[in-house]
């Protein structure tokens, strides 16, 4: 089992570089440049024009490594990495059309929220009747460190678990504003998700297969999206990136382990609601000095490399209590 997950992650790893190579170069040939907030941090105006979209890049190497190593899996009745896949990328679609939406406009405006909001609401409801149609989920609610389970309601666990894969894509989608933020703090989770496979056995080695796949293409992606990224993920791959870490989570049935090892994506979305409910109350102060979390730590005089290797160090740890909590 060892042997199929480094082999995922290797060729999820060559795929996703080697694929940058063409990718990166054809959306500036084709001027699918990212249009920077002109509320965002000043210095971020410089990164007006870098092409976004590369999320295409681990996107296909995690779809290389599913449907190659993944193949004995499916012959063997498993589907469950290609629901996983196929979840993500419906989540990618989203986020693509979001894309193609603001390279239209010449601006920095997609779809609007409420057409977002619908769509990802739908995709959540289609996946959770797909796992529990195939067997991968029950309306047992996991509580991490506790080792016991909490029987919902089906109806309560469906409405649970819509608001919990919608929140978390969104988290993730906020987490992607500093060049190697969101795939940095998403590697360490998807090693604790191929971890877990690893550790429960061979009937979960399709969810090892994704994870390990997906931690590879990423690390292709950070490639040429490290500080000073040649290519940003966009939404396309920012919402294929939340769509896996909820999918993976609910398909091990054990969602609430997010809250834990995704500690930097909640404190993103926390940090925004926050923000807003603040200034409202307050009639125009700011809690933050800009949100989400990380434009504020930009602001108080650390640079964006620092913050992301702060991220990545505690989303680690996180990701190992985690670990433990299970």
């Amino acid at each position: 089992m060892f042997g199929k997950l480094l082999l995922a992650f290797a060729i999820s790893f060559g795929v996703a570089a080697v694929f940058g190579v063409w990718l990166v170069p054809y959306l500036k040939k084709i001027k699918a440049g990212q249009m920077i907030k002109e509320n965002g941090p000043t210095w971020h105006m410089s990164k007006s024009g870098t092409p976004t979209m590369g999320g295409f890049i681990f996107i296909a190497g995690t779809a290389a490594a599913c449907l190659t190593t993944g193949l004995s899996c499916m012959l063997a009745g498993d589907y469950s990495h290609i629901i996983v896949l196929f979840f993500a990328l419906a989540f990618g679609a989203i986020g693509f059309l979001d894309d193609f939406e603001k390279l239209k406009k010449k601006q920095n405006l997609g779809l609007s929220a409420k057409s977002k909001f619908l769509l990802q609401l739908v995709v959540s409801f289609a996946f959770i009747f797909l796992l529990r149609r195939f067997g991968y989920l029950s309306p047992e609610l996991y509580i991490p460190f506790l080792d016991v389970t909490w029987q919902l309601p089906e109806p309560l666990y469906v409405a649970f678990a819509a608001f919990a894969i919608v929140a978390t894509v969104n988290a993730v989608n906020l987490t992607d504003g500093v060049d190697g933020l969101a795939a940095g703090t998403s590697i360490p989770v998807f090693f604790l998700f191929t971890a877990l496979a690893f550790a429960w056995g061979r009937s979960f080695l399709g969810l090892g297969i994704f994870s390990a796949g997906l931690t590879g293409a990423l690390m292709g992606f950070l490639l040429y999206n490290f500080n000073p990224a040649s290519v940003f993920m966009g939404d396309t791959g920012s919402l294929f990136l939340g769509g896996a870490v909820s999918a993976v989570a609910f398909a091990l049935d054990i969602p609430l382990v997010i809250l834990i090892s995704g500690i930097i994506f909640v404190a993103e979305v926390l940090s925004d609601v926050i923000q807003v409910v603040y200034f409202k109350l307050t009639h125009g102060k700011r809690f933050f000095k800009m949100a989400p979390l990380h434009h504020h730590f930009e602001l108080k005089g650390n640079p964006e490399t620092k913050v992301v290797a702060i991220y990545m160090i505690v989303t680690a740890i996180t990701c190992l209590i985690a670990l433990l909590s299970v």
